[in-house]
């Protein structure tokens, strides 16, 4: 087999790290730090060099690595793709295929893959993490939060996108989960295999490796990143965590769960959305609102102090009670129960919680949250707990989503994910998790960086769960954790966008100047996206909002708070 190492004047450089104190960088740029730690141990690492494009056309014949073909190389020109609005520069598409192989079930597998590399490059490798259960190559651009205005591939970053393994055409979607090696690769291996692909990749195009690489993603992308972070920690120098299923095997299970609490009371056995209508839920937001809205100095449709929203409502207490029929103004005492016992987290029939709780927040009646809810436990939770996870799969002859859902037993859905056995020589616990989660020394000691971000009204991955997670982090770092890793909670955000929200905001050039610079993000400025916004308009908007409404996004423990002048601007909050 051919050796798949770069030749000696391609291999990357050692990166020169400068070792500066942050609080002086941070002052330098009038910044104040989050914490007074004293000295950091993260150094700051040289800036990216930009560079011009050698080779395209011709990367389909001349580019050899192991396992690897390239199907084509063709310039696309500028214009044919836009981001909010904005052309995207002229680049090479690339697109080929890795490992391919016929899978214990017959199927052809392999890791496609394509890659953007633009005309004027900025030194920089973005590895975009994908959502869902993958199995499709998207467009490699590299986007980030709600209807985005800007893009790594519009920033200048050489960009990959994957289908993980797999491709749903031909598995049929979760079917893969029945090939061991499709769920290794899904569940860690596609990044592994991937990423050194693609930095030699680049090195033939430009000339040289990239000096920085990246990866970012949302939901099940973020769960890629954090599970890269762990694995391969010498391999990205900045991680975007975009409101991660980190937990992603547990989380679906739990989301069965609250399937089977609607469904003792849904109206409509076939429609779990009877069980919490959208009247229903409205009026719990309004509940919510009464408590926790001013809670941050100025009552505006949103709750910045979540964790004092957390003490401050009481479901049972605060939300009127039927006295009579469901009328769509109150909530009959079965609902509570079964409603509060989902906010609470997932329990085990012995009553041991096994996921964690959600927050009542000012998104709770968006669509969004209607479809994870209701809808995703028969749609995507089944399959997924049924073939990817579980172990051993269920079988695709007889298998019955509905029936596996609302009767199946959730202990043993948990057991299974935690087994292993046979073929399948990993639990899905383990190939999907990043591997002692809180350990992120060695990202510090590189001086690498991570920004982690979460819809507060996110309603398949609760943003406690992520908080749970930095707090351990925090146990293990103290305050050094925020010189190297903050998390940003978005309220009022559902799963990646949308919800009562400002969810439109660049948290790719924070990053970028964080690990380059040296600037910690002390606060990143969100906006809402109304009429005419170009990156798309938020339908779940409340009317009474302007359209280009702005809020800072703060890291974890600060709170946005409001200090006084234009309740619609982002000047006029704090993060305190």
């Amino acid at each position: 087999m051919k050796d798949s190492r770069p030749s000696p004047l391609l291999v990357h450089r050692p990166a020169r790290l400068l070792w500066v104190w942050p609080s002086v960088l941070l002052a330098a740029c009038g910044l104040s730090p989050l914490s007074s730690s004293g000295p950091a141990s993260a150094p700051v690492m040289e800036a990216a060099r930009p560079g011009p494009l050698q080779q395209c056309d011709t990367l389909a014949g001349l580019f050899s690595y192991a396992g690897t073909r390239l199907t084509s190389a063709a310039i696309t020109p500028a214009g044919a793709l836009s981001v909010g609005g904005a052309p995207v520069a002229e680049h090479c598409l690339v697109r080929g295929a890795m490992n391919e192989r016929v899978g214990i079930d017959g199927l052809a597998y392999a890791i496609g893959f394509e890659m953007r590399l633009p005309r004027q490059w900025n030194g920089r490798f973005w590895y975009q993490a994908n959502g869902g259960i993958d199995g499709s190559v998207v467009p490699a651009m590299g986007q980030a939060g709600g209807g985005p205005v800007t893009s790594a591939l519009s920033q200048g970053f050489a960009v990959i996108s994957s289908d993980a393994g797999h491709d749903n055409r031909v598995t049929r979607g979760p079917g893969f989960g029945l090939d061991p090696q499709a769920r290794l690769d899904y569940g860690y291996n596609a990044v592994a295999a991937l990423t050194p692909m693609a930095k030699a990749l680049i090195a033939q195009a430009y000339g040289r490796p990239p000096d920085r690489s990246y990866i970012g993603g949302c939901s099940n992308g973020g769960r890629h990143a954090l599970v890269a972070a762990a694995r391969h920690p010498e391999m990205f120098d900045g991680y975007l965590v975009g409101s991660p299923g980190y937990r992603l095997p547990l989380a679906a299970v739990a989301n069965i769960y609250g399937a089977q609490q609607y469904k003792r009371v849904a109206t409509d056995p076939k429609d779990l959305s009877t069980a919490f209508t959208q009247a229903e839920r409205q009026t719990v937001v309004n509940a919510v609102l009464g408590q926790c809205d001013r809670l941050d100095g100025v009552r505006d449709g949103m709750i910045q102090d979540t964790n004092a929203c957390a003490a401050a409502f009481d479901l049972a207490r605060d939300v009127p009670t039927c006295k009579a029929a469901r009328d769509g103004t109150c909530l009959s005492a079965e609902q509570k129960r079964a409603i509060g016992s989902i906010f609470s987290g997932a329990t085990t029939q012995n009553g041991q919680r096994f996921y964690a709780s959600f927050p009542f927040d000012a998104g709770l009646a968006s669509a969004d949250v209607a479809s994870w809810e209701f809808n995703a436990p028969l749609t995507r939770d089944s399959g997924a707990v049924g073939f990817i996870f579980g172990t051993p799969p269920q079988d695709p002859k007889t298998f019955q989503a509905n029936d596996f859902v609302l009767e199946g037993n959730v202990d043993a859905m948990l057991a299974s994910v935690q087994a292993r056995g046979g073929v399948y020589t990993q639990s899905a616990m383990e190939f999907m998790t990043p591997p002692n989660d809180s350990d992120l020394s060695k990202l510090r000691s590189r001086g690498a960086r991570m920004l982690v971000y979460h819809g507060v009204s996110d309603a398949i991955f609760s943003v406690n769960d992520t908080e749970a997670w930095y707090r351990r982090v925090q146990a293990r770092d103290g305050a050094q954790t925020a010189d190297y890793a903050r998390f940003f909670r978005v309220p009022g955000m559902g799963h990646c966008r949308d919800g009562a929200s400002t969810d439109q905001f660049d948290a790719i050039s924070p990053l970028v100047r964080w690990v380059e610079q040296g600037q910690a993000p002390e606060r990143i400025e969100a906006s809402a996206r109304g009429a005419a916004n170009p990156g798309g308009v938020n339908k779940e908007l409340p009317a009474d909002w302007a359209p280009n409404r702005t809020r800072p996004l703060c890291p974890y423990p600060t709170v946005a708070r409001y200090q006084g002048g234009d309740v619609e601007k982002a000047s006029s909050f704090r993060c305190q």
